[in-house]
């Protein structure tokens, strides 16, 4: 089933809308024909509607679309391909891959320089989610697009890799292989990637990732930082293609085991935030400046699976809550002139009632304001969505496998802001 395309059109002229109801067309007949997809959306089969309601829709839709016009090969052949570009750079991500299936020309269009720029004039939506999940490898890699609720899949298989996402930035994803060993970096919708080279400084421990734009170099690139458990560090330049040591962590700083790439880096303004334990708080390391500093902030009373969190400069801790025999998920915002924890929100109480009695855990991935909650125990095992902003909580519909098969089983996620034309 082809995804719904919804467009903003602020500024585009009667033109430009034309060209998209024929753009539209063309992605609904290329999904259709199931040729050369690249994303698949996972639904539930329709369920059998009675006669009344048919009928309603029916007369609804006779009523609200409007009869489709027949397109002149004439007046369009001669389309000016600027603004050909400027339209499809708007289309939804989801669509925009079934519209690539359509001809090679529209194929290339990730190639061009022009339809680049298109592309980064147009400000960030929603983040994405790139799941990972129990089953093999080759078919384990998923999409979540919280803005349409539905999951999506990669129609071809990705090469066999043995790692886990540990920091993302910029639309592009950093890995860490099961041994310590290599990072890599790739862009998760088209699949391109880079693996960077050996660091100087071999770590087999437990360490921290974390991953920013650079701001320092008028070519764009990225950066990556990883900390050790000892507080040795490195950080990789993609400009220089290079790591570096800006010099260790302060010597009573360590990455406890339990916050292992559960408890993500989080990004403020080229900074980049760290959990430590033992003390219990936040290091800051600043990638403008090299700055690192400490802040030794206690943690609330009974906290377990605890993560941070990032929204418009401010700082979340989320976590589990839990004491005698009950659980509850809680959010809170780090006060910058008392540096301690306040609460400001927590997951509805008849939520909070299933997990009464249960050994629940919790891993938490997000970005911008968007976190994904995976909460699971012997008897459960759900994903949750929560907007910072609206204090929304939504329930992630089950992700069900091709053709109907079983529900696949999350293993780890990381959230992205999906970007077609970003290059490790």
């Amino acid at each position: 089933m082809v995804t719904h395309v919804s467009f903003h059109a602020g500024g585009l002229c009667p033109i430009s809308m034309i060209l998209l109801q024929t753009i539209t067309s063309l992605v609904m007949a290329a999904g259709k024909s199931g040729s050369c997809k690249i994303l698949e959306s996972f639904e539930s089969p329709p369920s059998k509607k009675p006669r009344k309601d048919l009928n309603r829709e029916k007369l609804h839709f006779s009523i609200d679309i409007p009869e489709v016009e027949v397109m002149e090969q004439d007046i369009w052949k001669d389309f000016p391909e600027d603004l050909f570009e400027a339209v499809v750079a708007r289309l939804p991500i989801a669509s925009f891959f079934r519209f690539r299936s359509v001809c090679r020309k529209w194929n290339s269009l990730l190639n061009s320089q022009t339809f680049s720029q298109h592309c980064a004039e147009i400000p960030l939506g929603d983040p994405w989610f790139y799941a990972f999940t129990h089953d093999n490898v080759n078919v384990g890699a998923m999409f979540y697009d919280p803005s349409m609720r539905k999951w999506h899949r990669l129609a071809f298989k990705p090469a066999k890799m043995i790692a886990q996402p540990v920091a993302s930035a910029g639309g592009l994803v950093c890995f860490l292989d099961i041994g310590h060993r290599k990072f890599f970096v790739c862009n998760p919708l088209t699949q391109s990637i880079k693996e960077l080279p050996p660091r100087s400084v071999k770590v087999w421990s437990c360490i921290a990732v974390g991953m920013t734009l650079n701001r320092n170099s008028t070519t764009g690139g990225y950066n990556v930082m990883w900390v050790g458990g000892d507080g040795e560090c490195e950080v990789y330049d993609s400009v220089k293609n290079s790591w570096s040591q800006p010099g260790s962590m302060p010597l009573n700083i360590k990455v406890s085991p339990s916050h292992n790439f559960q408890s993500q880096a989080v990004s403020v303004d080229g900074t980049l935030y760290f959990m430590q334990s033992d003390p219990g708080g936040i290091v800051s390391y600043n990638m403008d400046t090299g700055v690192c500093k400490q802040f030794i902030i206690p943690a609330p009373l009974h906290l377990s699976d605890h993560s941070l969190a990032e929204y418009k400069g401010r700082i979340l801790l989320v976590g589990l809550l839990t004491k005698n025999a009950a659980t509850c998920v809680c959010i809170w915002e780090l006060q910058k002139m008392t540096l301690l924890w306040k609460e400001v929100d927590r997951m509805p109480n008849i939520w909070c009632l299933e997990f009464y009695g249960k050994h629940v855990r919790m891993t938490c991935s997000g970005n911008k304001g968007l976190l994904m909650l995976h909460l699971r125990s012997r008897q459960m095992n759900r994903l949750v969505t929560y907007n910072v902003m609206s204090r929304d909580w939504l329930t992630v519909p089950a992700c069900i496998a091709p053709r109907g098969r079983k529900q696949l089983r999350i293993a780890c996620c990381i959230a992205f802001n999906p970007c077609l034309t970003a290059t490790a």
